[in-house]
């Protein structure tokens, strides 16, 4: 795994660090090209942000999972009291399922466009009359997608808070309103265009201006 550190401030840690992950086919590299890391420095915000890169083999075999969880842990090691993972697209779902693993270890949730499972989950989650009224059953071990929607049901009003980002034109759409009507308006923000990166850079700003820099929202 691959991480782009972008200090706040050269040779000190910050207490405050957002760790995300790119989607898939995409390089670290990719935030700073999209300007991740210039909106933060426009806001002059004391935030660290870690671009974090995973290698395609971790990804299948799922040991990105225990990469991810390492971080955290170093992050804390570092002195960080305030911990987002975000990702985008896969990197978002990623992120979701590292937090099923461990919920209590994160102070939030940055998701850009998530990948969020294959029809048949989310069809079943609908057909049930949303995620509210669905009820997972007993989740065989490997079933991934059933254990984050479990995660999803559990949480989406609770902790740790799930900041979810939409592009109204999004291939996805559909997957995503499902969970945008289980969050509620306050943690959803809707964006016109579709799934690209200068969508998810305006959704980045919208981040940054509600749940780190909320004075300037």
């Amino acid at each position: 795994m691959r991480v782009l550190h972008e200090p706040a401030r050269s040779g000190l840690a910050a207490a405050r660090r957002v760790l995300l992950l790119p989607p898939a086919y995409a390089r670290a590299e990719d935030f700073l090209s999209a300007g991740f890391v210039a909106a933060v420095r426009e806001r002059a915000l004391d935030l660290d942000v870690a671009l974090v890169e995973p290698q395609f083999e971790s990804v299948t075999d799922r040991s990105v999972l225990d990469e991810l969880d390492a971080l955290i842990k170093a992050a804390r090691r570092e002195g960080c009291t305030e911990l987002w993972l975000g990702g985008i697209s896969l990197g978002a779902y990623l992120a979701l399922g590292c937090a099923e693993r461990q919920p209590g270890a994160l102070e939030g949730l940055c998701l850009f466009a998530p990948y969020l499972g294959s029809h048949v989950i989310t069809g079943e989650i609908e057909r049930s009359g949303g995620l509210e009224a669905w009820e997972p059953g007993e989740i065989a071990p490997e079933d991934e997608e059933r254990r984050i929607w479990r995660f999803l049901k559990r949480h989406a009003h609770g902790t740790p808070p799930i900041h979810l980002g939409l592009g109204r034109d999004d291939r996805y759409r559909a997957r995503h309103e499902t969970l945008a009507r289980a969050l509620g308006a306050q943690r959803v923000e809707w964006v016109p265009g579709g799934h690209e990166w200068p969508v998810w850079r305006r959704l980045w700003e919208g981040f940054l201006d509600v749940r780190i820099n909320p004075s300037t929202a």
